[in-house]
Protein backbone atom coordinates (compact mmCIF):
# COMPACT_ATOMS: atom_id res chain seq x y z
CA UNK A 1 0.00 0.00 0.00
CA UNK A 2 1.48 3.36 -0.54
CA UNK A 3 0.88 5.60 2.02
CA UNK A 4 1.56 9.50 2.09
CA UNK A 5 2.01 12.62 4.56
CA UNK A 6 -0.78 14.88 4.54
CA UNK A 7 2.29 17.45 3.43
CA UNK A 8 2.88 15.10 0.09
CA UNK A 9 -0.69 14.41 -0.67
CA UNK A 10 -1.39 18.41 -0.56
CA UNK A 11 1.68 18.75 -2.67
CA UNK A 12 0.35 15.95 -5.39
CA UNK A 13 -3.42 17.34 -5.11
CA UNK A 14 -1.49 20.96 -6.38
CA UNK A 15 0.42 19.17 -9.43
CA UNK A 16 -2.48 17.74 -10.75
CA UNK A 17 -4.56 19.87 -13.23
CA UNK A 18 -7.93 18.30 -15.00
CA UNK A 19 -9.42 19.82 -18.09
CA UNK A 20 -13.25 20.68 -18.11
CA UNK A 21 -13.80 17.35 -20.17
CA UNK A 22 -12.30 15.11 -17.51
CA UNK A 23 -14.49 16.65 -14.61
CA UNK A 24 -17.31 15.41 -13.26
CA UNK A 25 -20.16 17.90 -11.80
CA UNK A 26 -20.81 17.26 -8.20
CA UNK A 27 -24.28 16.53 -6.86
CA UNK A 28 -25.56 18.79 -3.67
CA UNK A 29 -27.77 17.53 -1.46
CA UNK A 30 -29.20 18.66 1.90
CA UNK A 31 -31.92 17.73 4.39
CA UNK A 32 -35.34 18.70 3.98
CA UNK A 33 -38.38 18.02 5.90
CA UNK A 34 -36.45 14.55 7.60
CA UNK A 35 -35.12 13.24 5.11
CA UNK A 36 -32.11 13.82 2.07
CA UNK A 37 -33.16 15.03 -1.69
CA UNK A 38 -30.45 16.41 -4.31
CA UNK A 39 -30.84 19.85 -5.20
CA UNK A 40 -31.12 19.71 -8.48
CA UNK A 41 -34.27 18.12 -8.33
CA UNK A 42 -35.62 21.45 -5.73
CA UNK A 43 -38.52 23.63 -7.27
CA UNK A 44 -37.74 27.28 -7.90
CA UNK A 45 -38.77 28.77 -5.25
CA UNK A 46 -36.75 25.96 -2.85
CA UNK A 47 -33.28 26.67 -4.78
CA UNK A 48 -34.00 30.46 -4.16
CA UNK A 49 -34.73 29.39 -0.14
CA UNK A 50 -30.81 26.71 -0.89
CA UNK A 51 -29.03 29.85 -2.09
CA UNK A 52 -30.56 32.49 1.09
CA UNK A 53 -29.08 29.59 3.86
CA UNK A 54 -26.76 31.37 6.40
CA UNK A 55 -24.02 28.83 7.92
CA UNK A 56 -22.67 29.41 11.60
CA UNK A 57 -20.45 27.73 13.86
CA UNK A 58 -21.04 27.47 17.53
CA UNK A 59 -18.67 28.44 19.72
CA UNK A 60 -17.60 25.53 22.54
CA UNK A 61 -18.90 26.07 25.49
CA UNK A 62 -16.39 26.83 28.63
CA UNK A 63 -16.77 24.65 32.07
CA UNK A 64 -16.24 27.13 34.54
CA UNK A 65 -16.53 25.38 37.38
Amino acid sequence: MNMHTATETRHLADTITLSDDERQPCEVWTRVMGYHRPVASFNTGKKGEHAERRFFAENRCSLAG
